[in-house]
């Protein structure tokens, strides 16, 4: 704070602010140079083969050969409109979505709180977070609870970033900084305050957006060979006018009229309809594409993606709905499989191949509450249409519960809250103490590893039993496969309390383990089939563990399902290090096949 000059409880005055803005600019990303609707039309003209054209139109007109001359011009202006209306209307479609990306943040400028647009934020501002808010600049945290960021934006995780202001360490990387807080990213949870320390290009999105624009731009496959045809066709016209011009002259014609035959036969052989051929097609194609809700802003990008052999994807949030599921439920009886994906309310809990019911299973209700009731997000429906805030987990936990018709308001009229000990990044635990009849109940959610040694007993169908060393490694092996089936594991536990202020998460009753699931979206799998099907191989890149993407890549149809076998490549060779992976060994690596046969022997991961 004393080194950007400012103050938590004022914050900047409006005059500072004001000279702030003018010395560092508007807290905007630069856009890449919008093009004018006269560089679009000009571009329409910058090929070879339509300047080939313009050369053969010309000749035909010196020649008096009009009708040839105006077909090819009509052919040339065609061209270029339905490249213009495409490029263009595309340009005003990109633009107007831009333009929905404005926002608004609340600043504290001579200690008051208002709401300013997010372009107005300046180094030493002094923002105030809220769940559900989206970052508009890059922050260093100087006040929080409980707060929860989703950074994958930035770095494609999909679980949040538990946010504190502990310092970390001066070279730590992006996904290590708990006291910073990242322009594009979205607080999922919690509350608090950060002082602004980069905007515009100087936050990490900015550098990202830097490396887009500095980007060079390419030649499309399809101009390449437009290009290389054109310069064919030019030496192959020359050559043919010169054969027929020596050939008529020697016959005893006049010059002239050898001169007009030959100028003849090299503008009939320029082909007048391919670039509107070809430019049909490609307008053909953005037009399908914009039907789908996809837009492109150069016509030639198009047949780019018709050109694509390989396609290498991001897992979180690209082929998986980046929105946590529960999905099971370990019990002391059992594995208590739950149905529905996302924010879906129904769904069926099966035991083996039985559908049970909730209340026939009171070790699987008493966990299910216990799950809804030590929770801070909310869960409600609008218009038809189920609405979450907070923390992906805690929402999956409430949506379970809505699946067995429990819900948080419903349970806390019955068994008001009391106390809330909020979540500790250290102790990876948290509880809610609620009033009930004859004394008070903590439901209480955290990591097996940390919970387990904090309970004395076990819920099982014939009652609460003690829990001994044995039985707790137990459970602890039994998390441990969950975690490697690619899931995420809660444990959920329970204790009467006689004291609420006085509760030290001892002498719990485990009541179970709950494992969360990002499901695949539902449209994946047929878009990875119909990319086989047109011959395109599909790779997914994550960073999560094998077995989670092993199990992510089986259900979207990338790989046959092989739970039985480890991932290896063919000839036995192992991943290294990732510090000690050398660009040559990778580029061997992809290219070695996997141990199983992918699916129809097209796909790969």
């Amino acid at each position: 704070m004393a080194a950007l000059d400012t103050e938590v409880e004022r914050g900047l005055t409006d005059a500072e602010a004001e000279r702030r803005l003018r010395l560092y600019g508007p807290n905007l990303l630069h856009r890449i140079r919008r093009r004018s609707s006269w560089r679009i039309l000009w571009d329409q003209f910058a090929s070879l083969i339509v300047v080939l054209l313009i050369v053969a139109a010309a000749v035909a007109f010196a020649f008096d050969e009009m009708v040839e001359g105006f077909a090819i011009v009509a052919v040339i202006f065609i061209n270029a409109a339905i490249g213009f209306v495409t490029e263009r209307r595309a340009l005003r479609s990109m633009e107007a979505l831009r333009e929905l990306g404005r926002t608004e943040t609340r600043v504290r400028r001579g200690g008051t709180v208002r709401e300013l647009p997010a372009s107005l934020l300046v180094p030493g501002d002094v923002v105030v977070l809220d769940a559900g808010d989206i970052l508009s600049a890059d922050l260093r945290l100087v006040s929080g609870s409980r707060l929860q960021a989703d950074e994958s934006p930035l770095t494609g995780e999909s679980l949040p970033i538990d946010k504190t202001v502990r310092p970390a360490a001066p070279d730590a990387p992006l996904p290590e900084r708990p006291s910073m807080l990242f322009k594009g990213t979205a607080l999922t949870r919690g509350s608090g305050e950060g002082v602004v320390v980069a905007t515009g290009m100087s936050t990490e999105l900015g550098r990202i957006s830097a490396l887009v624009e500095e980007a060079e731009p390419e030649t499309t496959p399809l101009e390449k060979r437009l290009d290389r045809l054109a310069r064919r066709l030019i030496g192959l016209t020359l050559a043919i006018a010169a054969l027929v011009a020596v050939t008529v002259l020697a016959s005893g014609r006049e010059l002239y009229f050898d001169i007009e035959i030959a100028i003849a036969l090299a503008v009939a052989t320029i082909p007048e309809g391919l670039p509107i051929v070809a430019t049909v097609a490609l307008a053909r194609g953005m037009w399908r594409m914009a039907r789908r809700n996809a837009l492109v802003e150069q016509l030639a990008a198009v047949e780019t993606l018709g050109s694509t052999t390989v396609i290498l994807t991001d897992k979180t949030g690209t082929l998986t709905e980046n929105r946590m599921t529960a999905v099971e439920l370990r019990l002391a009886r059992g594995a208590v499989r739950i149905e529905g994906t996302g924010l879906e309310t129904t769904g069926a809990f099966r035991i083996g191949d039985e559908t049970v019911g909730v209340a026939d299973v009171p070790e699987l209700c008493e966990a299910l509450r216990v799950g809804v009731l030590c929770n801070n997000a909310t869960l409600s429906e609008q218009d038809g249409e189920i609405h979450a805030t907070g923390d992906p987990t805690e929402v999956a936990l409430l949506v379970a519960g809505a699946k067995a018709g429990l819900s948080r308001d419903d349970l806390l009229r019955d068994s008001p809250e009391l106390l809330e000990l909020a979540f500790d990044p250290d102790t990876k635990r948290m509880a809610t103490l609620h009033r009930e009849s004859g004394g008070a109940f903590a439901a209480v959610k955290g990591a097996p590893e940390t919970l387990l040694d904090r309970c004395a007993s076990v819920r099982t169908p014939e009652g609460v039993r003690p829990l001994d060393d044995r039985q707790r490694a137990e459970w602890l092996a039994l998390a441990d496969g969950m975690a490697a089936e690619g899931e995420r594991v809660l444990a959920l536990a329970g204790a009467e309390v006689d004291a609420p202020d006085g509760f030290e998460f001892a002498g719990m009753v485990l009541l179970g383990l709950v494992g969360f699931f990002d499901p695949p979206r539902e449209r994946v799998r047929a878009a990875i089939d119909a990319c086989q099907d047109a011959g395109i191989r599909v790779v997914m890149v994550t960073g999560d563990h094998g077995a989670t993407a092993w199990t992510v890549a089986s259900a979207v149809g990338l790989i046959d399902p092989a739970p039985d076998e480890p991932i290896s490549f063919a000839d036995g060779r192992s991943l290294p290090p990732l510090e000690n992976l050398s660009e040559e060994h990778a580029r061997d690596l992809l290219r070695a096949p996997v141990s199983r046969a992918p699916r129809r022997d097209r796909s790969s991961t």
